[in-house]
């Protein structure tokens, strides 16, 4: 195999020209002390044109994290962060319980306290670096990436990284994280060798077993009232067509429950929307494709007793949750795009017996959802003279003015059911664990891997501020991603009131005039920060204004190239 020498330099050097070779295009960082190696290795590249990847300075580490994460969402490739020692990495979690829920690969890094006091170069040199070293550094995130070491020595920084990213793209995918000790970045070598490209290639999508493909068909094919649920398929484009095409061939209704990534386009004649209610009691036959929570027990119910469910997912079992009780008479382990492939085909032999079942479902369900279009057009008449503002009016009012490819991360406030379509994967919505501020950062690295794109960035009050506000608009800022943010701001914490409202009703906090614990009063004039960073904002109080501002905010992003915020003053989302 071909290889690359490194005739003179520190392992900072091999360790990044090997990032660069294995497909690493930026580096998310959050300096500190620890990264003197990093640094004079990009320096000297710099001076000498070696190819290492770009560093992205993030003022926050959640900011970093999520860059990554969003990055990945676009362009498939995994990314690096590097942050301060412990304390970075304690900052950085919430990001990396977002990507590990979600599985999304990351080469997440940070340096290490020196180890040693005086014997080598790097050692320590300011009195921090005694108070940060930790017995475990790693251990306080182990539970939420998929391996971690430490690089002990130069010579094995080729096998570490390799190890790294092999393991991080391996199914199910997720975060892996590094540590770097100050002394070893710094290490003097000499004639380093790296192969290139690298031999250690990640395994390739698990197959189905035809066996038990065979036994789905089968019965679906008994089935009258089946039903697919999917929330996290969309990221998967084969997935995308086969599921299109199964439900259409078929008759088969899709659900998307509290989608992270979009799946079936909103006109797609077999899409019944967000709300299993009307549905799941009903089926007597559920596919539900890498769902780790296809519906909520407590809110939906269960299904029919005689109803057959079957889990398809690389992870069925979803094995890194502690407790997940949901029934199933049949659980598939493989990629899900090659399932479904393997499933087309096979009902494919069986259409013939369909027929009969297929002509009565699609009558049936061409007619619901007439209704629920009617029905959603029904409560936009109703909301959209509504003060404070409605979520599902400046949903709409959106929706009519971007085209269907542009790139939406949705940290709760949008409601999916009043977009009229949406191409599949341009929808980012919260992470499985809910990691809020996701949305900031995420849009952040979104634009940076699609530059060409429209990418917006919509927030509830709480989750822009979870989302480092002040450190992301800066890197907008000085690496010219022109995003629009909205910001809906109803000066508290709907969640937290709607979880308090479901468990005690009649309670005592239902009965207050201010409900302890989710208020965020006063309440800032978030649309002002846009003076700080060059950037058009703009306050929104009157539903009569909504599309106009829309209109001028997506001038100031896509013609002058600035980033904007609309500051939605709102109620409670329901």
């Amino acid at each position: 195999m071909p290889k690359e020498t490194i005739k003179s330099g520190i392992v900072s050097d091999a360790y990044l020209r090997l990032l660069a070779d294995r497909g690493i295009d930026y580096m998310f960082v959050n300096g500190g002390t620890d990264f003197a190696p990093i640094i004079e290795s990009f320096a000297k590249a710099d001076v000498e044109g070696t190819k290492m990847p770009e560093p992205v300075i993030a003022p926050h580490e959640n900011v970093a994290v999520s860059m990554a994460h969003g990055y990945y969402l676009v362009t498939g490739k995994p990314q690096a962060v590097m942050v301060h020692v412990n304390v970075g990495t304690a900052n950085a979690i919430c990001g990396v319980i977002n990507a590990y829920r979600d599985r999304v690969p990351m080469l997440m890094t940070a340096g290490r306290t020196p180890l040693t006091e005086t014997e080598l170069p790097g050692s320590r040199s300011g009195s921090i670096h005694w108070a940060q070293e930790m017995f475990d550094q790693a251990g306080m995130l182990r539970e939420v990436v998929k391996w971690d070491y430490e690089l002990r020595n130069g010579e094995q920084v080729e096998a570490v990284v390799d190890r790294a990213l092999e393991v991080a793209m391996a199914e199910p995918k997720g975060p892996v994280y590094l540590s770097l000790p100050r002394e070893v970045l710094g290490y003097e070598i000499k004639d380093f060798q790296y192969e290139t490209p690298s031999r250690r290639v990640t395994s390739s999508p698990a197959a189905p077993d035809l066996a038990a493909i065979e036994k789905v068909a089968e019965m679906l094919v008994n089935a009258e009232r089946p039903l697919i649920i999917t929330r996290t398929a969309g990221q998967n484009p084969l997935a995308v067509e086969k599921v299109a095409a199964i439900a259409e061939d078929y008759a088969i209704p899709v659900g998307e429950f509290r989608p992270v990534y979009n799946t079936l386009a909103n006109s797609h004649a077999m899409n019944i929307g967000f709300d299993l209610h009307d549905y799941l009691g009903q089926a007597d036959c559920i596919v539900t494709l890498d769902c780790d929570a296809p519906w909520l027990p407590e809110f939906h119910g269960q299904p029919a007793e005689d109803c057959h469910v079957i889990q398809i997912a690389t992870d069925p079992l979803f094995q890194n949750y502690p407790i997940r009780g949901f029934a199933r008479d049949l659980s598939i382990a493989a990629d899900i795009g090659l399932a479904l492939a393997a499933l087309k085909e096979a009902l494919a032999a069986k259409k013939d017996a369909m027929v009969d079942a297929i002509d009565s479902r699609r009558a049936g369900l061409a007619e619901r959802r007439d209704e629920r279009l009617q029905r959603i057009e029904g409560v936009i008449g109703k909301v959209k003279s509504q003060t404070p503002l409605h979520q599902a009016w400046i949903t709409r009012c959106l929706d009519e003015q971007i085209d269907d490819d542009a790139l939406i991360f949705n940290d709760y406030p949008l409601l999916l059911p009043f977009m009229k379509e949406r191409k599949p994967n341009t929808y980012f919505g919260t992470p499985l664990a809910g990691g809020l501020g996701f949305g900031v950062g995420a849009a952040l690295g979104a634009k940076l891997g699609a530059p060409d794109k429209l990418v917006i960035s919509a927030v509830g009050d709480g989750a822009y501020m979870f989302g480092n506000p002040v450190p992301a608009h800066q890197v907008a800022a000085a690496y010219d991603l022109p995003i629009l943010f909205l910001v809906f701001n109803n000066s508290l914490w709907g969640a937290v009131k709607r979880s308090a409202l479901g468990m005690y009703p009649d309670g005592f906090a239902a009965k207050s005039n201010k409900m302890p614990i989710t208020q965020m009063e006063p309440s800032p004039e978030y649309d002002k920060i846009m003076d700080m960073f060059g950037g058009y904002g703009e306050k929104v109080e009157n539903p009569e204004d909504v599309p106009g501002a829309i209109e001028r905010a997506l001038h100031a992003v896509q013609v002058e190239k600035r980033q904007a915020l609309l500051h939605f003053v709102t109620g409670l989302a329901w």
